[in-house]
């Protein structure tokens, strides 16, 4: 279950980069604002267990995630922000 939750984080984090940015990897577009510089992980306290997020990174540092705050560990706060965020609803839709 927790490698699940893992995966599926990623990708809505990995999605909110992407909006951001406008554009994907390796798209060339008038509307990008950045470009992507790697991730760097990060380790999220659950109770299905420790979930370990590969947060983007963008090269100017401007990509702030909106899963969850700086500096959060514990999923009490994530799980309000992860309701009420769009890129879920959309993960939940497709």
């Amino acid at each position: 279950v927790a490698k699940r939750v893992e995966t599926v984080l990623n990708q809505i984090l990995e999605a909110q980069r992407t909006e951001h940015l406008g554009a994907r990897p390796h798209e060339r577009t008038a509307e990008r604002q950045g470009y992507r510089h790697g991730v760097r992980p990060r380790t999220l306290y659950t109770r299905v267990g420790p979930v370990t997020l590969q947060v983007p990174q963008t090269r100017d540092g401007s990509f702030s995630p909106e899963l969850f705050k700086r500096y959060q560990r514990s999923e009490q706060a994530f799980v309000l922000a992860l309701l009420s965020s769009q890129q879920y609803r959309r993960h939940l839709d497709a």
